[in-house]
């Protein structure tokens, strides 16, 4: 594993929405793509739930910031499932200094495995009760296969209604 980030964040000031997952998996890393394995949910989610005007692909993910979009990793130096990422790979430090950086609205953790080492306690998929950092916090079920039987699109749906509405308001 090497020690430069296996896929580039995709982030600017001021976004609706950040995308956080775990890690890249094998297949996101040898296609240098974010949510590349075939049978992930994520990319077919975020058009279902309204956060994109149609269904991108993995090679496309830089387009993410036209809709206001921003997409990285706790862990940005490995790849693979959660049981093969070393605790030296996450940097919930430089997570957080990515984020108050660019200030977006909203964090979305695509797994609880991410959340988790993020918040440093249990969490519940939904949005979160803190605002850390003046952000609103959502934590996702995973869209990964490997996790298929923890799978439930509602949060998805729940943080879909919260960037559209934002949208709404913000073009009011």
């Amino acid at each position: 594993m090497a020690n430069k980030h296996i896929l580039p964040d995709v982030l600017a000031p001021g976004l609706d929405l950040v995308l956080c997952g775990t890690a890249p998996s094998r297949t996101s890393r040898a296609v240098g793509a974010y949510y590349a394995t075939t049978g992930n949910l994520f990319w077919p989610t975020l058009h279902a739930v309204g956060l994109t005007p149609r269904r991108l692909q993995p090679r496309e993910f830089l387009a993410v910031l036209e809709f206001g979009l921003g997409l990285t990793d706790v862990n940005k130096t490995e790849w693979g499932s959660d049981a093969e990422l070393s605790a030296d790979g996450f940097d919930v430090a430089g997570l957080r200094r990515k984020l108050k950086r660019f200030a977006p609205t909203a964090v979305a953790f695509t797994s609880k495995t991410a959340a988790q080492t993020f918040f440093g306690r249990p969490v519940a998929y939904g949005r979160q009760a803190e605002t850390l950092l003046g952000i609103t916090w959502f934590v996702l079920a995973s869209p990964s296969g490997r996790a298929r039987s923890h799978w439930t699109i509602a949060p998805w749906q729940e943080l879909g209604a919260f960037v559209a509405a934002r949208r709404a308001g913000r073009m009011s």
